[in-house]
C-alpha cells in the first residue's frame, strides 16, 4: 500500500515540475500606445515650414582659416574711394524733379509770375575728382534738362523748355553731397505781354541744392532755383520774367 502511495506522490511531483518548466515566461510590458516617441533629432522642416532648399557659398579651396569673404560693390566705378568722396569719371544719371515758386519782380518785370514746373534730366561726370587736398574738392557734372510746367498766377499759361546745365558736386566723405547749378536754354510759352513778347523766350538758370543717398545709386535731393526768362532783345516787349522755385526731386546713378 505504500508503495502505490510514493509512486502516486512521485508522479504527481513529476508531473508538477513539467508543468510549470513548459509554462511561457512573462513578456515585458508594451509602453502605452498614446506614449511619445522620444525626440532624437529635430526636423528643418518644422523650424523652416515655407524655406525650400538652402544653398550655402561656396569657400574657394584655398582660403586660409579666418579669411574674410567680402562682395564686391555692383559697379566699383561709381565711388571708387567710398560714398561721398567723389564720383568716378563717365559715372550717368537720370533725374526727376517737381516743384513750385513765387514770380520776382525784377529787373524791369511788371508782374509776378507764380509757377509750378517738373524736370527730366540726363547727368555724366565730366572726369575725374577735382580739387585734391582742398575745401572744393568734386566733380564737374554735364547735364541735359527738359522743364515743363504751368503759370497759375496772374493768369494760366504754359511752358517748355530745354536747357543744358553745367553742374559742381561737392565731396564730403558722407551720404550728404551737395552742389551748385547753372544752365542757359530756350523755352516755348505761352505767357505774353506786358513782360514777354511771343511763344519763343530764352531762359536762365540758377541752383543750389543738396542730395541725399539712401542707397550707393539711388538719391533724393532738395535745391532752390532761380529761373529768368526772356527774348533778349529780338522783340518787344522784353521785360523779362522771374520766378524763385523749390524743386524736390530723386536721381538713379549707373
Amino acid at each position: 500500500m505504500k508503495t502505490h502511495k510514493s509512486v502516486l506522490r512521485q508522479a504527481a511531483l513529476t508531473l508538477a515540475g513539467v508543468t510549470a518548466f513548459s509554462s511561457p515566461a512573462a513578456e515585458p510590458a508594451a509602453p502605452p500606445q498614446d506614449s511619445p516617441a522620444p525626440a532624437t533629432a529635430v526636423q528643418a522642416e518644422e523650424l523652416l515650414p515655407d524655406a525650400g532648399p538652402i544653398t550655402l557659398p561656396a569657400v574657394p579651396a584655398d582660403s586660409a582659416p579666418g579669411t574674410e569673404l567680402t562682395l564686391p560693390p555692383s559697379n566699383p566705378n561709381l565711388w571708387p574711394n567710398g560714398v561721398g568722396n567723389g564720383f568716378g569719371a563717365g559715372v550717368q544719371s537720370v533725374s526727376l524733379g517737381a516743384g513750385a515758386g513765387c514770380g520776382v519782380k525784377a529787373f524791369g518785370g511788371r508782374d509776378s509770375h507764380d509757377l509750378a514746373l517738373s524736370s527730366l534730366s540726363c547727368g555724366y561726370m565730366w572726369g575725374p575728382v577735382r580739387g585734391e587736398g582742398h575745401w572744393y574738392r568734386g566733380n564737374w557734372e554735364l547735364r541735359g534738362e527738359v522743364i515743363s510746367g504751368a503759370q497759375f498766377s496772374p493768369t494760366a499759361e504754359w511752358l517748355v523748355g530745354l536747357t543744358p546745365h553745367l553742374r559742381y558736386n561737392f565731396t564730403t566723405g558722407t551720404r550728404w553731397v551737395p552742389y551748385f547749378d547753372a544752365g542757359a536754354g530756350v523755352t516755348a510759352t505761352s505767357i505774353g505781354p506786358p513782360d514777354l513778347s511771343h511763344t519763343f523766350e530764352f531762359n536762365l538758370q540758377a541752383a543750389v541744392g543738396v542730395r541725399w543717398f539712401i542707397r550707393d545709386n539711388l538719391a533724393l535731393s532738395i535745391e532752390a532755383r532761380y529761373l529768368h526768362m526772356s527774348c533778349a532783345g529780338l522783340s518787344t516787349p522784353n521785360l523779362g520774367l522771374n520766378n524763385v522755385n523749390g524743386m524736390v526731386g530723386v536721381s538713379w546713378f549707373f
